[in-house]
């Protein structure tokens, strides 16, 4: 018998009609009451909480928290760090908090601690990258390799990113990474190939080729490429020296070329979008920054770990926010939430988000299988402010009402003082971090605009309807540490919203279609250019497709013969000549 939906429980109904009530209220006027604000500010491990600009009041609080009971969000976090397989549909454990524990901390699956392993693969990080930092282990030609290319789509490629932009303008990791260059390589499109290696020396560079499977379709045809890049240079024996791997598939591996040896490890309890502090995202960020300062990063994601677990959901950042996700997107209606640090360095924070939310939450059927009677997930999207205030704010301020999470750093990683400017660039930013969460909550009415001798023809198109509603996250800085604060509080974010919908936030099933589809697609490619036919329907393919693609056969690139010489273009056949 199917369990019933949280959306029939009373706690839920009673949220569904607070909402005639929030509609009634506007966030100019809420904002006056300083008892109000002061109870929608929590602060934990120095990360700062304001959600003062949603559109909520202490009461939708406290029927969120309500709800939360209700739908058994404290026993699912328990049960998540206590390794119980809350991934259903894979049957399995979803540990990465283990990944950032300490050596005598206990995180058990199917009645073992894993923190020991994973404190096994760590110290073989540490050892290998502090080798190759130290120009111990050198190329094939006898050269430090000072160059890493990491090789992964997806969940191996988007955390990992993300945390090296952020850590890039970092002093302390500026000087860590002096000379040396990390380089991401995840689109199987060929120009993403020349963008990554053209610039580099193959004799200095090491790849490191992620997949947890060792199968993935984009990443080992790019694993491939780089290997014929490397061996038609430096020689077959370039692969021992140059290359390494992140995999759970040791076979696999070795079959590619690549000793075992120099595979670091990582476990099926660990999702793709959740592995950034496994060996998927430690192992090229400690090549380039080193060990110690990711290290750091772990003991931050671990700090927030720790307050997810122990602190009551009332002052629980990550739940919170959890909870005000599912208010705004379900109750509320806005389906897109837009993720908008100030600070440049988290440039590729939202991209990472997207995967992060999107991948977890974007479910349809509940946890035992019956179609869900409510939407679930949110279209999650982002730009650096004030680059996206010359982008995309008219919508938010005029247009569609977008929840937004403002993010932000009191201690810039770099500032610039001019004499004679009244503030610093970094002053001059979060100017804007304060201003825009304001203007999109209190807006301008039309008697404003009249006071100000506006034409009246100007009223309407000038006019902010304002009750936008926000959320403001301020960091002290950006460091290894804070950072690693800031990825883990949207990691159980996520999960939180997920709790309460009773989905299973920990699989994604909706991604493999489409690659069941390539591949049959790639096989009648193959064939068609084989034997010189174009495609028809007898090939299993709809009218629109065999249109698509017998266009694409008579205008696109021809691949070279079988069997002749490997083929790159000008930007590769250059490198390292």
């Amino acid at each position: 018998m199917a369990a019933s939906p949280i959306s029939s429980a009373a706690e839920w109904k009673a949220l569904e009609e607070h909402v005639g009530a929030i509609k009634q209220t506007q966030l100019r006027e809420l904002l006056k009451d300083d008892a109000r604000t002061e109870a929608m500010v929590v602060e934990a491990d120095g990360v700062y909480l304001d959600f003062s600009r949603q559109n909520a009041t202490p009461d939708t609080i406290k029927l969120l928290l309500e709800l939360a009971d209700a739908a058994g969000v404290e026993d699912k976090v328990k049960a998540l760090f206590s390794g119980q397989h809350i991934n259903a549909t894979e049957d399995r454990a979803v540990l990465h908090p283990a990944l950032r524990a300490p050596r005598d901390a206990v995180f058990e699956d199917g009645g073992k601690n894993v923190v020991p392993e994973v404190w096994e693969v760590l110290d073989k990080i540490k050892a290998f990258s502090e080798r190759v930092r130290s120009g111990e282990w050198v190329g094939e030609t006898g050269k430090p390799l000072t160059n890493v290319v990491a090789v992964g789509i997806g969940g191996s490629a988007l955390g990992p990113l993300f945390v090296h932009t952020a850590l890039s303008m970092q002093p302390e990791a500026m000087g860590q990474a002096e000379g040396r260059q990390l380089t991401f390589l995840a689109n199987v499109d060929p120009v993403d190939a020349v963008r990554a290696l053209h610039a580099l020396d193959p004799a200095t560079t090491l790849a490191v080729i992620v997949s947890k499977t060792f199968t993935t379709a984009e990443t080992m045809l790019n694993a491939r490429t780089v290997r014929a890049w490397l061996t038609e240079r430096l020689g077959q024996g370039a692969v021992a020296k140059h290359m390494i791997a992140v995999s759970t598939n040791l076979k696999a591996v070795e079959a590619f070329g690549i000793d075992p040896q120099n595979a670091f490890g990582f476990w099926d309890w660990v999702g793709g979008r959740f592995s950034v502090s496994s060996a998927v995202g430690m192992l090229p960020l400690s090549l380039h920054y080193s060990f110690p300062v990711m290290e750091r990063f772990l003991q931050g994601m671990h700090t927030m770990d720790c307050h997810y677990r122990s602190a009551p959901l009332a002052r629980n950042l990550p739940a919170l926010m959890g909870l005000l996700n599912v208010w705004n997107t379900t109750f509320l209606g806005h389906s897109t939430t837009a993720i908008l640090p100030y600070q440049q360095a988290l440039q590729h924070f939202a991209p990472h988000i997207q995967q992060l939310s999107m991948e977890s939450n974007g479910k349809g059927v509940a946890l035992d299988g019956t179609p869900l009677p409510f939407e679930t997930g949110e279209v999650d999207f982002g730009e650096p402010g004030t680059n996206g205030q010359h982008s995309f704010y008219q919508l938010i301020h005029q247009g569609r009402t977008l929840p937004a999470e403002f993010i932000a750093v009191a201690r810039s990683q770099q500032d610039v003082y001019l004499q004679g400017e009244k503030v610093s660039s970094h002053e001059e930013l979060m100017c804007n971090f304060f201003a825009q969460p304001d203007a999109l909550a209190c807006g301008k009415d039309a008697a404003a605009l009249r006071a100000e001798g506006v034409p009246e023809h100007l009223v309407p198109h000038k006019a902010f309807t304002g009750n936008r509603p926000s959320l403001s996250l301020l960091l002290p800085e950006l460091t290894a540490h804070t950072l690693g604060q800031l990825l883990a509080l949207y990691e159980h974010r996520v999960a939180t919203s997920g709790f309460v919908w009773g989905i299973n936030s920990f699989d994604q099933w909706g991604v493999e279609l489409g690659k069941v589809l390539a591949n049959q697609v790639r096989s009648k490619v193959q064939e068609a250019r084989a034997e010189g036919r174009p495609v028809t329907q007898a090939d299993g393919f709809n009218g629109s497709t065999v249109r698509l693609l017998n266009r694409f056969l008579a205008v696109g690139t021809q691949p070279p013969p079988p069997g002749g010489p490997h083929h790159f273009p000008p930007g590769l056949e250059q490198a390292g000549r």
